[in-house]
C-alpha cells in the first residue's frame, strides 16, 4: 500500500531491501516471513513509559518544560502534572498558543488527569502510550482489533482494502492496514481534533496523518511502534517516533468507567469505515 501525507508522497519508513548474493548464477532462497501474532499465550502489552523516542532523523517530540519538574506515581513525593515545553522549535504558533493555555491551566491549580484516566478516548497515536494496563490483539485475516483494557476501549484496523472517499473525523479515525514481512503497517486518517498526540496535551487538527508498524522484538518481549506522525497545523515537519510496550501474560478483564460525564464518548458513537459486511469480533 503507499503511503502519503496529504499530497507529498512519503517513502515506506522501514524500507528492508534485501540483496541475494549471486553464487554459480543461482540466487540463493530467502525464507518467507510469517505475519506476526500479538495474541499468542494470552499476550497483553503495557506501555513502557509514557513518552515518544524520537528516531535518528526526527524533530525532537514535545517533552517537559525544563523549568518544571516533572513527578510521576509511585516514585516518592508528590505528582504532579506534565507541562509542555513550549519552545520545541518543530511546533507551529498555533500548537504553541493551545500548549501555553493548558500549561496556565495546570500552573492555576486545575487537575489535568490524562484522557485514559478520566475514561476518554485516547485517539491515535496517544493510544500506544496509555498506562499501567494491558493491550490485547484479535487478529482475523480480514482485520486486526486492538483493545485497551482501560474501559474495554478498542480500535479497528481493515486488512487490504483502501480508505474511503471522505472518512467522517471520529476519535478512533479510520485505520486500514497489511503486513509487510513480520511487520503490521496501520494507516490512520479520519481523525477528528478532541484528542492529543502525547500525554503533555499536544494537541492536532483534522489533518492528522498516522502511520504505525509494529513488529515483536527480542524474541517476543517487546511490542516494538515505530510511528509517522502527521499534521501540518501542529509540526513543521512530521514526527518520526518509537515505542516499546513490554509483553506480559493477561487475558482481557471487563472493565469499565464510572457512568456520567466520564465515561468513554467512544462507545457512544457507530463503527466509523463504511465497508459492507464487516461484521465483529
Amino acid at each position: 500500500m503507499p503511503e502519503h501525507f496529504g499530497n507529498k508522497p512519503r517513502h515506506a519508513l522501514t524500507a528492508g531491501l534485501l540483496a541475494g548474493l549471486m553464487c554459480a548464477g543461482v540466487a540463493p532462497t530467502v525464507a518467507q516471513q510469517s505475519p506476526p501474532d500479538f495474541s499468542a499465550n494470552n499476550a497483553g502489552w503495557v506501555s513502557v513509559g509514557g513518552e515518544w523516542t524520537p528516531l535518528p532523523g526526527s524533530p525532537a517530540p514535545v517533552r517537559q518544560d525544563p523549568a518544571h519538574r516533572y513527578v510521576p506515581n509511585n516514585v516518592g513525593g508528590q505528582p504532579t502534572f506534565r507541562i509542555a515545553d513550549i519552545d520545541n522549535p518543530n511546533l507551529t504558533q498555533f500548537a504553541k498558543d493551545l500548549l501555553k493555555k493548558a500549561n496556565e491551566e495546570v500552573l492555576g491549580g486545575k487537575p489535568m488527569w490524562s484522557r485514559s484516566s478520566r475514561c476518554w478516548a485516547t485517539g491515535v497515536p496517544a493510544f500506544l502510550l496509555t498506562p499501567a494496563q494491558p493491550m490485547f490483539f484479535v487478529q482475523t485475516p480480514h482485520k486486526v482489533r486492538k483493545i485497551a483494557q482501560h474501559d474495554n476501549d478498542g480500535r479497528r484496523v481493515y486488512l487490504n482494502v483502501p480508505h474511503s472517499a471522505n472518512p467522517k473525523p471520529s476519535w478512533y479515525g479510520e485505520s486500514v492496514g497489511h503486513y509487510d514481512g513480520d511487520t503490521l503497517v496501520i494507516d490512520t486518517v479520519g481523525l477528528n481534533d478532541k484528542t492529543f498526540v502525547d500525554n503533555f496535551r499536544t494537541p492536532h487538527s483534522e489533518k492528522l496523518h498516522v502511520v504505525e508498524r509494529l513488529r515483536l522484538v527480542e524474541g517476543g518481549k517487546f511490542l516494538e511502534a515505530e510511528v509517522l506522525i502527521d499534521d501540518p497545523a501542529i509540526f513543521l515537519k512530521p514526527l518520526h517516533v518509537t515505542k516499546r510496550s513490554r509483553h506480559v501474560e493477561a487475558t482481557l478483564a471487563e472493565w469499565r468507567c464510572a457512568a456520567g460525564e466520564m465515561s468513554n464518548p467512544f462507545t457512544q458513537g457507530a463503527d466509523p469505515l463504511p465497508i459492507a459486511e464487516k461484521g465483529e469480533f
